[in-house]
């Protein structure tokens, strides 16, 4: 299971946003942080998920190619 960090920071609107700095593009926001957290989670795992099935789409057709997963 890889780790990532939240940062939280309280807008002008009383909202709380949260990014993650490893993950570009992963930016949420919830009433609460504990709100925001739970966002946050979601949208790093959707910015994941557009990421691979973009290279998933670079990949397909290209010959002399090995491609295996791997976890970190």
């Amino acid at each position: 299971m890889e780790r990532f960090t939240a940062v939280f920071e309280r807008g002008e609107d009383g909202w709380v946003v949260a990014t993650c700095p490893e993950v570009p593009g992963a930016i949420t926001q919830g009433a609460s942080i504990e709100e925001a957290r739970e966002n946050l989670k979601d949208a790093i795992r959707l910015v994941l998920e557009i990421l691979r099935e973009d290279a998933e789409r670079d990949l397909e057709g290209r010959e002399g190619v090995t491609r295996e997963l791997i976890e970190v």
